[in-house]
């Protein structure tokens, strides 16, 4: 468990966080110290050579203390003991500091050579059914229950990593693996009770440390889901806050406006402003106000413990904006001077690229603001995808032109392959909703994800055409069990026991494209140069400059009729007999030769 890293009396000391540290280690640490009435001890630590408090901070509540430590860099990795004392009582705890992993500051991270595969753990496969309700946890399972816990946990997903490496996955981003200790509507994890510690109903710290192992022994990465705007009502400090300004107070803004226009808005009133980020994001989210030093110093440090900890790959940050944007700034700061190759991908749900650009931690903008983020997630795209591939006919905003408008506005970021791309997420409609079930129209997204500038990523099921149970239910009805993660199950999508042709023509469709991505340098990297929509067809090219004779056609047909490749639109990349490979069907193909493409299809032409 998350303690387990430091003793203390019973009746002293109940919490300590960070639970251990390491040496080497660029950030200051802070330790919040949790128990009763330990106001006005003083601390020193026994052991010489090893750690210096700095100061000692108390809080507004009786019961914390705040340590600042620094660690020498010639500090000995082992336990240390921390004698605290008043008016005559003294009692100690131990804390660990541990040996730092050779190179664990220079790690590197996920890119535009990654496919990102989205698992929510309730929802992916139950691999042991003797955690699916506990004693310490107060909702139960109930799989019956569209919102309720349905029992997948991290073994679920450590016996199906196999099947993620053959789909040609290469990084996963699991939802929040925190204990969620609501009432109802824990099983998505958002709303944390302990930030150190996994849901019991999961497994544990250690077990899911040897997910992150057994992903990383099959060239899968790790990407943790950081969740700094908000706690659940639940977590533990709601009883007894350290600082009255610890969280943001409802009685100022009981919701957000969810405008994040309101941020970046040079016009913006300081009321909606403040109510953007000060308000709660739900009822059972309470709102941190992470502009305060010590929520800061917190949040920072809880994510570099788990990349440490667990030997992650990278962040995605769930509702980025909805922080106080220089202190948000300032976390992500805090974590890339730790880690400075990592890769730290936010949610900033806006449908507007130039609002979106503005959170781009390259972009330049007016007011000066720098998100410091490496990447930000592509929401214009993905409506601009949604819209296009709907309709067989093209207007002026829609069929293919808005795909092409939205490309268009690539100038507003510094580096578009950074943007983390996708059809669906957790947060919104499946894409196989989005287009009725059409099988043409769900594949030719799936090329679009395939083979766009950026770092495609994928949510569990979309590979096989994955439906809502119910549409109605909103994101809860669009996340749904994987069949044959549960004992019993009539269908098992894992292995393809009673998968329907149509579920096999899409899965088979993902699988071929993103095998033969992994290893495309052009696609990972190339630039792009697209072509004006013409009959509802698409066509675009990824190259790479230095490398003339590498390039990828893509070719999408979204009218209802067959469509010829028009190549002598494409003279400026591509002359007449330069033989490729179809990636779909193996074939070659010879430029300046007719190509016909089917209704609602496309093509991937490789040029080497």
């Amino acid at each position: 468990m998350a303690n387990d890293n430091f003793a203390a009396p019973a009746g002293k000391i109940e919490r300590i966080e960070p639970p251990c540290w390491w040496t080497g280690m660029k950030t200051p640490l802070q330790l919040m110290v949790y128990g009763k009435s330990l106001k006005g001890y003083s601390v020193r630590i026994w052991e010489e050579g090893g750690p210096v408090i700095r100061q000692v901070h108390t809080a507004d509540s009786d019961n914390y203390l705040f340590i600042d430590l620094e660690i020498p860099e010639h500090t000995e990795p082992k336990p240390y003991t921390f004698e605290l004392t008043k008016d005559g009582d003294t009692f100690t705890f131990v804390y660990n500091i541990l040996p730092r992993r050779e190179g664990s500051a220079v790690r590197g991270s996920f890119d535009s050579s990654d496919l990102v595969y989205l698992i929510m753990p309730d929802r992916f496969a139950n691999g042991y059914l003797g955690n699916d309700s506990t004693p310490d946890t107060a909702e139960k399972v109930n799989r019956a229950k569209p919102d309720g816990r349905h029992g997948g946990d991290l073994q679920g997903i450590m016996d199906h990593l196999d099947y993620l490496a053959d789909l040609g996955v290469t990084a996963l981003w699991i939802t929040p693996p925190l204990l969620d200790n609501e009432p109802e509507a824990s099983y998505h994890g958002y709303a944390a009770a302990d930030y150190y510690k996994v849901d019991p109903r999961y497994g544990d710290n250690e077990l899911y440390r040897e997910l992150v192992r057994q992903a990383h022994a099959l060239g899968l990465k790790v990407i943790f889901d950081a969740v700094p705007n908000h706690c659940g009502t639940a977590h533990w400090w709601m009883a007894d806050l350290p600082f009255t300004g610890w969280i943001h107070p409802k009685e100022n803004f009981p919701a957000s406006n969810y405008r994040l226009a309101a941020l970046t808005d040079p016009n913006a009133s300081p009321e909606d402003f403040r109510q953007c980020f000060e308000g709660w994001f739900a009822p059972s989210m309470p709102d941190m106000a992470i502009e305060t030093p010590f929520v800061l110093q917190y949040f920072a440090q809880v994510y570099i413990w788990w990349l440490e900890w667990a030997d992650l790959d990278g962040l995605r940050v769930d509702t980025f904006p909805y922080n106080e944007k220089q202190a948000i700034a300032r976390w992500t700061a805090m974590i890339l001077e730790e880690y400075p190759g990592l890769r730290i991908v936010a949610e900033c749900w806006e449908n507007s690229p130039a609002i979106t650009s503005y959170w781009d931690g390259a972009a330049v903008n007016a007011d000066g603001y720098c998100s410091n983020l490496p990447s930000v997630m592509d929401f214009p795209l993905q409506g601009a995808i949604n819209t296009a591939l709907k309709t067989d006919a093209q207007g002026w905003n829609d069929g293919m032109n808005a795909i092409y408008e939205m490309l268009a506005h690539d100038f507003l970021y510094p580096d578009p392959r950074s943007l983390l791309i996708f059809l669906d997420n957790h947060d919104i409609s499946r894409f196989a909703d989005d287009m009725d079930g059409n099988v043409d129209r769900i594949m030719m997204g799936i090329t679009l994800l395939a083979t766009l500038r950026g770092i495609p990523q994928m949510t569990y099921g979309t590979e096989q055409m994955f439906r809502a149970v119910d549409v109605s239910l909103g994101d809860v009805g669009a996340r749904i069990d994987f069949p044959g993660g549960w004992p019993g199950d009539k269908r098992d999508l894992f292995t393809g026991r009673k998968r329907r042709k149509k579920e096999q023509k899409v899965y088979d469709h993902t699988r071929k494209l993103f095998n033969w991505r992994k290893g495309n340098r052009v696609v990972h990297y190339g630039k792009t140069m697209h072509f004006l929509p013409h009959n509802n067809t698409y066509t675009y090219f990824r190259y790479l400059p230095d490398e003339p004779g590498k390039k990828v056609l893509v070719f999408l047909n979204g009218s209802d009729k067959p469509r010829k490749v028009e190549w002598e639109r494409y003279g400026s990349l591509l002359k007449p007999g330069e033989t490729g490979i179809n990636v779909l069907t193996g074939k070659p193909v010879v430029s300046g030769v007719k190509v016909k493409v089917p209704a609602r299809s496309s093509i991937v032409v490789e040029f080497i």
